[in-house]
């Protein structure tokens, strides 16, 4: 007989509510299901709603962690529709804040990992190395979350080169310090102990469940935006794609540790770049967005974020949809959990850096007994209205 232990929808391991069930036999899990609605907050109806330079202050709050990501793509999607090609200068700052974001998102999972398994003085220590991180958004953006930064045809702030021997210096104390982390994690043979094995996904699991960012990468799939797809200031400098074979929690551990060191890497090339280009050459004007139809791609610190976006010449989006990197991701669940023990689901769950806010929908009411669709979202909107209506009337 199978025993459901539940996870959430409130619950220490998870940062956002969200129910997963475990049906477990003794100490191994058989299934796995995962309920959603917790937290959706109608984010693609809201932009409809919303000037295009509103949208990109929207969208930064889609997930607190990859606040730049989604304006990014944003942005790629409505420069696309607008025909605009930008300076250098704003490809290289928005790649710079896009690589930032990127180091303080693998940190902050790195410590959350550490806790996960039990390792609290590795999550003190990435936590507080991350601080100085931080510290750089505030100076470049003002912000240590939600930057700001972007908007079509460019950003909203300059990088003066006077900042840049500061960041530069930040940046090398990093590098420090990151170096001290990937001994601890590659030679502590707990960690090897409790991460190897555990939580594989195959890359025919990956490609079945098109899976992104380093849950694919750590799988032995070759896939990033910034190179498939290029943007910003990733086709200006060098910088390698990391990947392992193995599938498991370590291989994802280690895919993100390494791309610390490219980011890194893309930051300073940026940084040198900046220094050749004209101070204050940030923006191209935009008048008006003509109607059409674009998408955008970035690859965020947990894999491609996509927006699509139609327009119909006024100032407000017609139809804007979002895909964050997780609504793929957290699926794979049912293959990298299924036959682990309780133990190792939890931080199997953690592995692919599953953001629950960014992944919500509704797509339709279903008879939880049967699995019969009963409505659709346009038709609970319509019996939404509809009970209005009655009030209306009753209070007349």
């Amino acid at each position: 007989m199978s025993k459901i232990i539940p996870i959430g929808p409130y619950h220490p391991l998870q940062e956002e509510p969200e129910l997963f069930k475990l049906y477990c036999e003794g100490e191994i899990v058989k299934d796995i299901k995962w309920e959603t609605g917790y937290n959706h907050r109608g984010i693609e109806k809201l932009s409809e709603s919303k000037t295009f330079d509103q949208v990109f202050f929207l969208v930064e709050r889609v997930c607190g962690i990859c606040s730049t990501s989604h304006p990014f793509a944003f942005a790629n999607c409505m420069e696309e529709i607008a025909g605009i090609e930008i300076t250098n200068r704003t490809k290289y700052i928005r790649s710079v804040i896009g690589e930032l974001e990127r180091i303080h998102s693998h940190l902050l999972w790195l410590g959350l990992a550490g806790h996960f398994l039990g390792y609290n003085t590795v999550f003190m220590w990435v936590w507080k190395y991350r601080e100085p991180v931080l510290d750089l958004f505030e100076m470049i953006t003002g912000n240590r979350n939600s930057y700001a930064m972007f908007k079509i045809g460019g950003v909203r702030r300059d990088i003066p080169n006077d900042k840049i021997p500061a960041i530069q210096e930040v940046l090398r104390g990093l590098k420090k310090k990151l170096d001290m982390l990937v001994g601890a994690v590659m030679d502590d043979p707990v960690i090897h102990a409790r991460t190897k094995g555990v939580g594989v996904l195959t890359r025919e699991d990956v490609i079945d469940y098109a899976a992104v960012g380093p849950t694919a990468r750590a799988s032995g799939v070759d896939i990033d935006v910034r190179r498939d797809d290029p943007y910003a200031a990733y086709p200006l400098v060098s910088w390698k794609v990391i990947t392992a074979k193995e599938g498991d929690v370590f291989a994802k551990v280690e895919v993100r540790l390494l791309e610390m060191y490219e980011s890194v890497s893309i930051i300073e090339q940026c940084l040198e770049g900046l220094k050749k280009e004209k101070e204050g050459d940030i923006e191209i004007p935009v008048d008006e967005i003509p109607a059409g139809m674009g998408t955008g791609r970035a690859e965020a610190p947990r894999g491609e974020v996509f927006h699509f976006v139609m327009t119909d010449g006024s100032n407000f989006p017609v139809r804007h949809k979002i895909r964050a990197p997780s609504y793929v991701n957290i699926a794979t669940f049912k293959k990298s959990c299924i036959g682990q023990t309780i133990s190792d689901a939890t931080i199997s769950l953690a592995a692919v850096d599953p953001c629950y806010c960014c992944t919500e929908r509704m797509a339709y009411a279903y008879d939880a007994a049967t699995g019969k669709k009963l409505l659709n979202g346009s038709e609970l909107v319509r019996l939404s209205q509809a009970k209005t209506d009655e009030i209306r009337k009753k209070m007349i």
